[in-house]
């Protein structure tokens, strides 16, 4: 790897569904410096393409200037464009024999054994995934319930098509997702599902895997913590012990729609460098991500990053966008400042606590078990205790699903002494614009 520091960096290579420590660096870019990517579609590409060991394909990890273990990363979202015309999406199947412990990661041919076998492309439709070595099905995935989905020219909406219109995007399916030159994923386009046409759905495309590398290595689906389960107990390379061995995850596999231009977020640094990688780019998705899977696509990211010294996080945390927070966690307007004062003045508080907006992820096996760890982590982000962080989030937050099983976005409005504090008031100030 160049050691030669950018202050623009672009990267358009990728892993073959691995983050960790010994993945191939991207390049070097500034400390206030930006990211320019370029990425394929990262979840149902590599789940159906047998030679992958996680269910992403996202970048290979960039190192940023100044920033060692202890610190956090910066990363402001200033743009994501959609690249792909189509694509194909839906709830998934599992093929039995195609894999050992665990679909996404352990991938064989059900005929002749071949571990993470080298596939060719046979013509369209869920047995198109062929092994290059027998020519048996070798494809992890079918769907349970799919569609595909064609997109406006502007990226505003998209329409699922019946039968005709999914063959015929089938048919040129490499093109119509826009893959990338480096890309090693076969498109999912190739399975033509067409359940629900006529459907138009709005699009908002945002992140959905971004984070930064973990000291030890994950299959990059897995890197957060309801995925990680699959892999306790697993007999592979990435099994882990216990739960506590998934304490080592860095949670960038996030499926939050809140990710997206205009938002921040704030990453936990684990390895020398960080390691920001990125991909999963969704052209849209509900809250929840009730089917597991989204609409995947191609596209390009600007981002802007930057290192806080010394903040010592275990898990991400968000500043979305103003509009994408609830409620009673927008920042107070100069009216209800004036308001707070006279309540004080009239009930002899002697002072209106400042406070302004901060999301902290959580990720576990549940949406209870997400919860209870975005607890722990503001309760030691703040050295609050859990009584009093469930108050200020029932006050002046909440909790959002970002995905089910087990990714939360827990709110608060944390005051600003605390925000200053810990290094994070600056960056809150910015965003808010307070």
């Amino acid at each position: 790897m160049s050691e030669q520091i950018q202050q623009e960096l672009d990267v358009d290579r990728f892993t073959l569904g691995l983050v960790g420590p010994d993945q191939e660096w991207a390049g070097t870019v500034a400390d206030g410096g930006t990211v320019h990517t370029h990425t394929p579609p990262a979840c149902w590409g590599p789940m159906i393409t047998p030679e992958f060991r996680g269910g992403h394909e996202v970048t290979r990890p960039i190192r940023v200037e100044n920033a060692e273990p202890g610190d956090a990363l910066v990363v402001h979202i200033k743009d994501v464009e959609v690249t792909s015309v189509a694509t194909s999406t839906g709830s998934m199947a599992e093929r039995e024999g195609a894999f050992g412990s665990d679909p996404f990661v352990d991938h064989r041919c059900p005929e002749c054994g071949t571990e993470w076998p080298d596939s060719v492309v046979e013509g369209t439709g869920e047995d198109a995934i062929r092994c290059a070595e027998c020519g048996a099905n070798a494809s992890s995935f079918g769907f349970e319930f799919g569609y595909t989905v064609a997109f406006d020219e502007d990226r505003s909406v998209g329409l699922t098509v019946g039968p005709d219109g999914a063959a015929d995007l089938a048919e040129h399916a490499d093109e119509a997702m826009a893959l990338p030159d480096h890309s090693r994923q076969h498109p999912i386009l190739l399975y033509k599902p067409d359940e629900i046409p006529g459907t138009l759905g709005h699009l908002r495309p945002f992140i959905g895997n971004i984070g930064t590398t973990p000291s030890v290595e994950f299959p990059d689906s897995h890197n957060a913590g309801d995925f990680g389960q699959f892999l306790i107990g697993a007999d592979h390379d990435w099994g882990l012990a216990d739960e506590s061995a998934l304490d080592a995850r860095t949670d960038g596999h996030m499926d939050s729609n809140d990710v997206r231009p205009g938002a921040t977020l704030i990453c936990p640094v684990e390895i020398d460098g960080a390691g920001l990688y990125v991909g999963d780019l969704h052209a849209n998705q509900g809250d929840g991500e009730l089917s597991l899977h989204t609409t995947d696509v191609s596209g390009r990211t600007e981002l802007e990053v930057s290192v806080i010294k010394d903040l010592d996080i275990d898990g991400p945390l968000l500043l979305p966008n103003e509009s994408d927070l609830p409620d009673i966690a927008q920042p107070y307007t100069d009216a209800e400042r004036e308001a707070g004062e006279a309540l004080a003045a009239e009930h002899h508080v002697d002072d209106v606590v400042d406070a302004a907006p901060l999301q902290i992820i959580g990720s576990g096996a549940t949406i209870n078990d997400a919860t209870e760890n975005a607890f722990a982590r503001a309760g030691t982000l703040f050295d609050m205790s859990e009584g009093e962080v469930r108050a200020r989030c029932t006050f002046t937050g909440g909790v959002e699903i970002a995905r089910l099983p087990g990714v939360v976005q827990l709110s608060m409005l944390a005051p600003m002494d605390l925000l200053e504090e810990r290094g994070l008031a600056d960056t809150v100030r910015e965003q808010y614009d307070i």
